[in-house]
């Protein structure tokens, strides 16, 4: 799997990691470094035909989620339990790449960022604090977008920001029960969410030259990144790590500076 510094530090802990569903992507990416950290994996997505294959990769177990549904996560969390006893670590992985001007976002825009963006990703923070019974760690996937600005980004920075708001709520409010929340901000970061936009390379030459370190961040990282948050070692909740390379130093391209890297 192309791991480094494996030293199975999630050994007997039992993870869901919801949005696991695309080939290559961050969620993926982190199941499979979970698995390789000893973990026991309940894997999740909207179907099962695409989970499956890691499931059975992982040894672990393929659960079927929509999490813009709460009975839907409700019956994730309840999967976890029945299979495994209980759930010590959750990470939520899903959300949409959504670009458009603000004068042309329309009412169905928004009410479809809304609901994959904000409402099911407050849902998903519900059903596990509810199924966490002896502490844990919560993750989910935020975006440097949320503080940093992109361009035709509004809807997109809007929940995911809203969001951060709510996963420090959460932490505070349920810290004393032992769940610790966290929040993971990666910049630009290739997967399938975003392919349309990397297949130029002009883009990723331009997503590289913004960050001090020069390029753009694997889901590897990301994956690594999780599995500190966690860990037993981590004594964090209701932060926001960025891993983006320094990105929160400067800014991102701007969307001028983006058409003409596609055009190039």
């Amino acid at each position: 799997m192309g791991l480094r510094h494996v030293s199975r530090q999630l050994a007997g802990k039992v993870a869901i990691v919801l949005g696991a569903g695309g080939e290559g992507n961050m969620g993926q990416a982190i199941a499979r470094r979970f698995a390789a950290e000893g973990a026991r994996l309940v894997v999740s997505g909207r179907t099962l035909q695409s989970l499956e294959p890691l499931a059975a990769a992982l040894d672990g177990k393929a659960v079927a989620c929509d999490i813009c549904s709460a009975p839907s996560l409700e019956r994730l969390a309840q999967a976890a339990v029945d299979a495994f006893s209980r759930i010590d670590i959750a990470v939520d992985c899903t959300g949409r790449n959504f670009a458009r001007p603000f004068l042309e976002t329309t009412e169905a825009d928004l009410a479809a960022m809304y609901d994959l963006q904000f409402k099911g990703p407050f849902q998903f923070l519900q059903a596990m604090v509810r199924a966490m019974t002896d502490g844990g760690s919560i993750i989910r996937i935020s975006s440097a977008a949320s503080t940093i600005l992109l361009d035709d980004y509004a809807a997109y920075r809007g929940t995911k920001a809203a969001m951060d708001q709510v996963a420090r709520s959460v932490a505070d409010e349920f810290g004393a029960r032992g769940i610790r929340v966290n929040s993971i901000s990666p910049g630009a970061v290739r997967t399938p969410m975003t392919e349309g936009v990397w297949s130029y390379p002009g883009v990723v030459e331009a997503f590289s030259r913004t960050s001090p370190l020069g390029r753009t961040a694997t889901v590897e990282e990301i994956a690594a990144a999780a599995t500190f948050l966690a860990s037993d070692d981590c004594f964090m909740t209701g932060e926001n790590l960025h891993v983006s390379g320094g990105l929160m130093l400067r800014r991102n391209p701007s969307s001028a500076q983006i058409r003409a890297a596609m055009t190039d």
